[in-house]
Parts: C-alpha cells; structure tokens; sequence
C-alpha cells in the first residue's frame, strides 16, 4: 500500500516554484515503479530508473527498453501514476481505458494508485494485475495503471521488451490510456509494450569428412617415401 503523503510532493513543489503567471505542463509523472523478476525498483524508494532509453523528467513520456538474456521464467510488471492539469482541475476526474487484446502472457490493470480503494499496487508487488479497468468514464477518480509480462527463455534465446508512453496511441496492438476531458483541457496518455524473443544458434565448425581425412593420409604418405 502506498503511503499518501508521497502524493502532495510533486503537486505542491509546483505551485511553490512557478512564476505568476507560468502554467505547469498538462502531463505530469507522479510516481513509477518497475517490478523485474521479483526485483522492485521504486521512484519514492530513490531508485534508479532501470532499463536503458529514457522518460521525460517531468511528463514521463518516452521509451524504455530491458534486455533479458538467461533461460528460464522472467517476469516484467511496469506502474505508473501520471496526473493530467492536476493544478488547474484536480486528479479526481480521470479515467482510464484498455484497447485491444492482450497478447500471451501479459496482464494489465487501471485502478486508484492504492491511496483509498485501489488494488493494483500490491498486485503489482505480487504479480497478480487483475486484467480489468476499475476507473472507466463513467467512474472517474484518481488514474494509475500498470502493464505486465511473463515468458520463458530456452537456450540461446534473449529477448526485448520495450515500454512505451505517448501523447500519441500506437496505430495497433494492446495499449492503456489514461484521460482528462475536462472543459479546460482535453488530454490523454498512452502505455504499451512490445516484446521479441530471438534465439541465436551457435556456429559449429564442421568434422573433416572421412575423404577428407584419407586424402590428407595419401598425400602425407607420398612426402613420406621421398628420399632425404
């Protein structure tokens, strides 16, 4: 369970220091938390961002990617909180929605970061997301969501996931979005990833054939009967 101080931070940092007059950026990143076979990496814990690539310090916005190299079972959980002109209409008016269909072992879920009601930050802690959208339209509150993978390496198999967070959805495949539309602005974000799993086979360099081997024995027996 979260711990509800940690919500104010980031908000009131931003009234504080802007000037009169100066408006904060409609997106806004709150918290993320990355769940990585079993290793949790937390943004209030003063983690270090994992993976390689980068997100906007201040929007969130950008593009991960993991690397995953040893056979056996892997697992990748992402959470995100963002907060849409949290400054000008609060954060309690936003929903969340899932399009598309979830590809072979990925799970997803859009709730209230845990704060009052929400469940999926434990079940992000325990790898169980619920697959469901607890904050459509028609019940807006506080948006968070998260997505996850699950997958099997065999030998001389690595794999790619990439994450994804846009002002922009992707033009296919299984993606979340996190919305405002209030009167005062009209905003969403979108979360997805993608997956590949290559497998490298190792060169192995050929035995000489059996001919090969009795040409080598003639040849070496000719020099042999030369005289000295």
């Amino acid at each position: 369970m979260l711990v509800s101080f940690f919500r104010w931070i980031p908000l009131s940092l931003v009234v504080i220091l802007l000037p009169t007059g100066v408006s904060a950026s409609a997106i806004q990143l709150n918290e993320w938390a990355f769940n990585i076979d079993g290793n949790v990496s937390e943004y209030f814990a003063g983690d270090d961002l994992p993976g390689s690539g980068s997100l906007d310090s201040e929007t969130g916005l950008g593009t991960l990617d993991f690397a995953f190299s040893s056979p056996g079972s892997h697992s990748l959980l992402a959470f995100f909180d963002f907060e849409i002109a949290a400054s000008s209409n609060t954060y309690f008016n936003e929903f969340g929605s899932a399009t598309g269909t979830p590809v072979s072992g990925q799970s997803w879920q859009i709730d209230e970061p845990g704060f009052v009601f929400g469940t999926i930050y434990d079940n992000f802690l325990d790898d169980s997301l619920s697959n469901a959208n607890f904050l459509p339209q028609s019940a807006p509150d506080d948006v968070s969501f998260a997505l996850g993978w699950s997958f099997e390496l065999l030998e001389n198999e690595s794999a790619e996931l990439s994450l994804f967070t846009s002002e922009t959805a992707p033009l296919d495949g299984f993606y979340l979005s996190h919305s405002d539309l209030g009167a005062d602005v009209d905003q969403s974000i979108y979360f997805w990833g993608e997956l590949n799993i290559s497998s490298s086979v190792p060169v192995s360099v050929p035995e000489p054939s059996s001919l090969a081997l009795l040409l080598l024995g003639l040849v070496g027996l000719t020099f042999s009967r030369f005289p000295r």
